[in-house]
């Protein structure tokens, strides 16, 4: 790879890409030169980025010849197809999409967890699920603390989970509800507004579990490194434009103090805690939209456990950015790290 690469980013247009753009732009992350591709009825689009105009391009299997990094973000589908023709080019691809996180040949990667894990690419490296990211930037620390037997963890998803379409109907039905209007549902299929429901994704009927679900479960294990952790999930879509936030109770190998806890958060990278009891001030969809840490309150306890091995705690973080965008372009920057700057 050269350094400054060659970029790319494949799904520029979509929600994830238009972050992709933002988050480059902050960090001042080097390039030699930008491709910005997406779909057949965006191309020909033009985008303005750091005082450049560039016109997005057809995603083919012929877009990545001469570059060196491409961030994908176009979906599943896009991934499998275009994934691999990208990295026969030469190219490394740090993937968004679910293709290829479960693939044995492929490292699925948090900066602040497993980063070594990268360099062991064959030329696709997988972003996890933006659940399962959020959850593990502060639950790893602790993890190595005292050692995590079992999480079980309830999400709370915010639309910006299902992309930019989902955000503008959650939005549109705020509207519809105010003018007395009948409910716009067509992502979804119901009202978003004032509700909550399962998450979206596919129920395996054999096991009760949705898609998502059973992302976080299969997903941990292979960040950590172990089948050793026990990983119990719900998750629940809830009527917030931006920021997922979760509930997380653990059970630890050993006695943990709540002190022992908050000094380990605090140290940890990624990690802000929040965490105001006389003020009721917790993390919160607001407070971590647009920020890059992972925020952490509540932090007690759990009384129902015997012998001092339980703790809860309540965490939030930006779906679109340390979700999603935010984590692939880390994993960008470590791989530029090893690389000599020509």
């Amino acid at each position: 790879m050269n350094n400054p690469p060659r970029l790319a980013i494949a799904g520029v247009t979509g929600a994830v890409g238009q972050e992709f753009l933002r988050i480059l732009e902050q960090r001042d992350f080097p390039f030699a030169s930008l491709k910005l591709i997406a779909s057949a009825r965006s191309a020909g689009k033009t985008i303005t980025f750091k005082g450049e105009t560039y016109t997005v391009e057809e995603l083919t299997e012929d877009s990545f010849e001469g570059v060196d990094l491409a961030l994908f973000s176009a979906g599943g589908s896009a991934s499998k197809r275009f994934g691999p023709a990208a990295a026969a080019a030469g190219c490394v691809v740090v993937d968004n999409s679910s293709a290829f996180r479960m693939d044995p040949e492929v490292p699925l990667v948090v900066p602040e967890v497993n980063p070594e894990a990268a360099f062991e690419h064959k030329g696709i490296i997988a972003n996890p699920n933006c659940s399962t990211i959020i959850m593990n930037v502060p639950v790893w620390p602790l993890h190595r603390l005292a050692g995590v037997k079992r999480v079980v963890v309830s999400t709370y998803q915010a639309a910006s989970g299902a992309g930019a379409a989902a955000m503008a109907e959650l939005e549109q039905q705020a509207r519809d509800w105010v003018a007395g209007d009948p409910i716009t549902q067509d992502i979804f299929g119901r009202q978003y507004v004032w509700n909550l429901f399962s998450h979206n994704s596919d129920i395996d009927p054999a096991t009760g579990y949705n898609t998502e679900e059973t992302k976080m479960i299969k997903e941990t294990r292979k960040i950590f490194g172990t089948e050793d952790i026990s990983v119990s999930v719900t998750c629940v879509r809830v009527p917030v434009l931006r920021a997922h936030c979760e509930s997380v109770n653990l059970t630890f190998d050993r006695e943990v103090s709540e002190a022992e806890v908050r000094v380990a958060l605090a140290a940890a990278p990624g990690v802000s805690v929040i965490d105001d009891r006389e003020a009721n001030r917790h993390p919160e969809p607001l407070i971590a939209s647009d920020e890059d840490d992972v925020y952490v309150g509540r932090i007690r306890r759990d009384l129902g456990q015997d012998g001092g091995v339980g703790i809860e705690m309540f965490i939030a973080g930006d779906q679109i950015r340390k979700g999603a965008a935010l984590n692939a372009v880390q994993i960008a920057e470590l791989l530029l790290e090893r690389v000599p700057a020509s």
